[in-house]
């Protein structure tokens, strides 16, 4: 995993719904960022999608920038084409980018390993918490939350270290 308190990398690639060229600085936020690797075919991640968009929503009054990211080989797996997540984009009303990382060169930087897994930076683009959204998963009784996630941006909202960081589950992210 990267450590804590490593600075978030740099990253020029296209947002499928607007079909704009973006770079961290053009998304982040001087208050906390979220980074989340996810993808349109993995059940865990149509799982945690409303969250996802709950999440956005509710945050976005406290200047919390989000930025989702596929970075799935799409010859294996063109479910996960741009073209298609445009659509799952625009049908969910995601309200943050989605990010086609062709060259998986993000993905790396980041040392993502699966869909979906998230990153939050605090306004220095200092990463405080990498890990799950929470402990629910497809198929348990566990209702989704997202509690592991908000405690991560609101400790970081108010400059506090986040002292659990469990790793996030889901499909691994297909490399090529």
């Amino acid at each position: 995993m990267v450590p804590i308190g490593t600075i978030a990398p740099n990253f020029h690639i296209r947002d499928v719904v607007s079909d704009r060229y973006y770079s961290l600085d053009d998304l982040k936020s001087d208050k906390a960022t979220v980074i989340m690797f996810i993808c349109n075919h993995c059940p865990y991640v149509i799982h945690v999608n409303p969250e996802l968009v709950r999440m956005a929503n509710d945050y976005k009054s406290k200047g919390v920038s989000f930025i989702a990211v596929s970075s799935n080989n799409v010859e294996t797996h063109p479910e996960d084409s741009p073209d298609k997540m445009a659509i799952v984009a625009k049908v969910l009303r995601y309200p943050f980018p989605y990010l086609y990382d062709k060259h998986q060169e993000m993905a790396k930087a980041y040392d993502a390993a699966c869909t979906p897994d998230f990153y939050v930076f605090d306004g220095e683009m200092k990463l405080t918490y990498r890990g799950r959204l929470d402990k629910s998963r497809p198929g348990n009784s566990i209702r989704l939350s997202g509690e592991d996630l908000r405690n991560a941006i609101d400790m970081t909202l108010e400059g506090k270290a986040i002292e659990e960081q469990v790793p996030s589950a889901g499909c691994g992210i297909k490399w090529k």
